[in-house]
Formats: structure tokens, C-alpha cells, sequence
């Protein structure tokens, strides 16, 4: 067999494993070095393993990633995450489906301070679903506007695969963290938009709460303090080049560490709590790059990278359609694979593509997790949906897809405006350069 056949065959090999349940990391470990050992030598795969691990978990660039999880954790632990959903309650849950908007905008703004979009699931369902069941809201909306608010941790900043595709293509973290905060907003606003409008047209789904008055509305913006602080410090930091995305992370995790012992929410329990879940959220996090990366050499000796990027540049249409046919692939694999999972494995093989179809990469890095945040909210695997059911269980698998599926619409159509005003996601990396 020649190098693109055995290449064919691991990837068939990982796709089989991933259907026993086998963990991502272990399936692209597997696969990787099996077809490693038959192109190359099997000395020559154990020694790639053993290197490859090695420089994964003894890199400098990933100590981005455990930072941001910890400013994350130590956000949760603290109450920022109840603070900003009272904030938003305040002002939002008169509004027929006032509390299903008041808990998309929680989620964005705890998206700011956590990084990934199934943390922020798992925040909220806690936080905001007993507030919307108290107030008669249905469990359709009720659970299908966490999972899909939670999609925002994965791409507004600081945004943990965000950070991995930069590694990945060497491209800058504080240019591609600017590019996601404009689409992130805009998508919140789609789900704002779609909440308003079902629930006007039957109030059932989710009635108008209590109306505050503005005394009360003003003085609950102490709520929303400690974000507005870490995220400019860390956002902040980096767009005046003060210092760089690994320093950042460090100060917003400090930062937070400090926030937390001044509003004195911070105990020995809560932080055992802390760095038990920093660690292992981390070590998964690593485990899959390490994972991807030893697949992606794997991928690179067989030759499929390179054979596929030359079909899809001799296709003889236009560059942009090749570009939609990249973008469905993404839609469909989405719904049967991790993010974080399949960014690291299709990057290696669409980035080459992109950059000789002449497409921007820091547009496309946006486009692609706004493509892959359907995929937490869509069956058979949707992330997002299991977390929120695994918090809720009382609420059906099925209620939550079914919940889900309207914002499944706004980010197509988010997506839609994004390729055709690729400025959007430009205009603040270009405005820092």
C-alpha cells in the first residue's frame, strides 16, 4: 500500500474508535502511531510518541490555556457568574423572555472571563435555569437558551480554541481574541432577537417578570464590576501591547484571585475545587493537542494533506465556492465531533487551502468556531446539550435539542453575514495594527 492509502485507512481507524466511545486524545494517539509505525518504522512512532507528549506538556505557548481555565474557575467559585446574571435580570427580565435574554447576556459576559463554551453551559444551567423555572418559563426555552448561550465561551475572548488554532497556525492569539469579540456580540444579539420575537408571539414560552425601577437597575451594575476589570485588563493589556497573551492570561488569573479574596468568596474548599478543576480541564485540553499532534505527523507522511489541498485547488470553480464546500464539511463534521477535536484535526489539511485561495486566516479562524458552535447544540453529539441535561436531568434529551434548534438558525445566519462582511470579524485586529 502507498503512504495516502495507509492514510486512508487511519483515518477510518480514528473515526472507528471514536465510535466505541474511546476518548479523542487516545483515538488520535491510536491511530496516529499505528499508521505512524507502517509509513515510517516502528522505532521512529515510539520515539515521535514519547517527543511529541513531551513537548505538549512542557510547552510555553499552551501555559495560556490553565491560566484562562483558572481565571475561569476561580470567576465561577467567586459568584461573578450569579452577580451578572442578577445585573442582566435587573434590567432585562420584564421583557417578555426578558430572563432567557438576560441569561444569553450572562453568558457572554462570562464567556469574557472563561474561555469555554461548555464551562459557561454548565454556569448557567446552574445559575439561570432555577430563576426561569420559578418564573413559569418553559423547559424548551428554559434549557435550549443555555446550551446555546453557552456556545459564546468558545468565541468570545478569551477563547481556549481560539488560542489552539493560533498555536496551530502561528497565527497571532490577541488578533484572533479582537476578531471574536464584534461576531460574538452580533450572535447574542441574533439569540436576544429570537427570544423577543417567539415570546411575543406566545407569551407562555417565557412571561414578563418583575419590572425594577431604575434606582435598583443602576446600583445592580456593581454586578458586573469584576468582568468589565478582568476583561479589560486582559483584553485591554494586549491591545495596547502592554503585554503579551501568556502574560495576560497570567494577570487575568491573578486578577481574578484578587477579586475573589476582596469580595471574600474565596475559602480552602473553593480553591482545592479550583485547582482540582484547572488541572483536569487542562490536562484533557493538552492530552487532545498532544493527540492531534502526533495524528496531524501521522497525516503529513501519508501525504494527505497535500493531496487534498491539490484537489481542492484544481477544482475548476471559484475560490469561493471551494470555500463554502470547506465551511459545509465543517457543518456536518461538527455535529459528530468535539470542537477542539475537530479543529485540531482539519486545520493541518483546510489551512493550506485557505491561504492559497488567497482567504484570510484570522477570518477564517472566526468563521470556523462560528461554524463549529452549531455543532455543541446539534445531535447526535452536542456537548452542550448533554452538560446542561447532565445538570437538569429532570429535562428530557430530546426538549433541549428541540429548545436549541431556533438558535441553530441565527448562527447560520450570523454566519451568512460574516462571509459576506468579512470586516466585521477584521475591524478591531486591523484597528490594533
Amino acid at each position: 500500500m502507498n503512504p495516502v492509502q495507509i492514510g486512508i485507512i487511519g483515518c477510518l481507524i480514528l473515526f472507528g474508535l471514536l465510535l466505541t466511545s474511546m476518548p479523542v486524545a487516545f483515538a488520535m494517539i491510536a491511530s496516529g502511531v499505528i499508521g505512524f509505525a507502517l509509513i515510517v518504522s516502528p522505532q521512529a512512532a515510539f520515539s515521535m510518541v514519547t517527543a511529541d507528549l513531551y513537548e505538549t506538556f512542557s510547552s510555553y505557548s499552551l501555559t495560556v490555556i490553565p491560566l484562562f481555565v483558572m481565571m475561569g474557575q476561580v470567576a465561577f467559585h467567586a459568584g461573578i457568574s450569579k452577580r451578572l446574571f442578577h445585573t442582566t435580570h435587573v434590567w432585562m427580565g420584564h421583557l417578555k423572555g426578558g430572563l432567557a435574554m438576560a441569561t444569553v447576556g450572562a453568558c457572554a459576559g462570562f464567556g469574557a472571563i472563561c474561555g469555554s463554551g461548555p464551562a459557561t453551559a454548565a454556569t448557567m444551567a446552574s445559575v439561570a435555569l432555577p430563576e426561569m423555572k420559578r418564573y413559569g418559563y418553559t423547559d424548551s426555552l428554559a434549557s435550549g437558551t443555555v446550551a446555546a448561550g453557552g456556545s459564546l465561551g468558545m468565541l468570545i475572548p478569551p477563547s481556549v480554541v481560539f488560542i489552539v488554532y493560533a498555536l496551530m497556525t502561528e497565527q497571532s492569539i490577541g488578533d484572533l481574541f479582537l476578531a471574536g469579540v464584534v461576531p460574538g456580540l452580533l450572535i447574542a444579539a441574533l439569540f436576544c432577537l429570537s427570544i423577543y420575537l417567539r415570546c411575543v408571539k406566545n407569551s407562555k414560552l417565557g412571561p414578563a417578570g418583575p419590572k425594577y425601577g431604575w434606582g435598583e437597575r443602576f446600583k445592580s451594575l456593581n454586578g458586573v464590576i469584576e468582568t468589565v476589570i478582568l476583561f479589560l485588563l486582559v483584553m485591554g493589556g494586549m491591545f495596547l501591547g502592554l503585554f503579551t497573551p501568556i502574560e495576560a492570561a497570567a494577570i487575568g488569573a491573578a486578577g481574578s484571585f484578587v477579586i475573589a479574596l476582596f469580595q471574600r468568596e474565596l475559602n480552602f474548599h473553593k480553591f482545592k475545587l479550583i485547582i482540582l478543576e484547572t488541572v483536569r480541564t487542562s490536562a484533557m485540553v493538552f492530552f487532545i493537542v498532544a493527540g492531534a499532534t502526533i495524528f496531524g505527523r501521522f497525516l503529513a507522511v501519508s501525504r494527505i494533506p497535500f493531496t487534498v489541498a491539490a484537489f481542492f485547488i484544481s477544482l475548476p470553480v471559484p475560490g469561493w465556492f471551494t470555500m463554502m464546500l470547506i465551511i459545509l464539511f465543517f457543518l456536518v463534521a461538527g455535529c459528530f465531533m468535539d470542537a477542539l477535536a475537530l479543529i485540531l484535526l482539519t486545520i493541518p489539511i483546510f489551512y493550506p487551502v485557505i491561504l492559497e485561495l488567497g482567504f484570510d486566516p484570522i477570518w477564517f479562524g472566526v468563521i470556523v468556531v462560528v461554524i463549529t458552535q452549531m455543532g455543541v447544540i446539534t445531535p447526535p453529539v452536542g456537548i452542550n446539550v448533554y452538560v446542561v441535561s447532565g445538570i437538569e436531568r429532570d429535562i428530557p434529551l430530546s426538549v433541549i435539542f428541540k429548545g436549541a434548534l431556533p438558535y441553530l438558525l441565527m448562527l447560520i445566519i450570523a454566519s451568512v453575514i460574516l462571509i459576506i462582511f468579512p470586516q466585521i470579524c477584521l475591524f478591531l485586529p486591523n484597528l490594533m495594527h
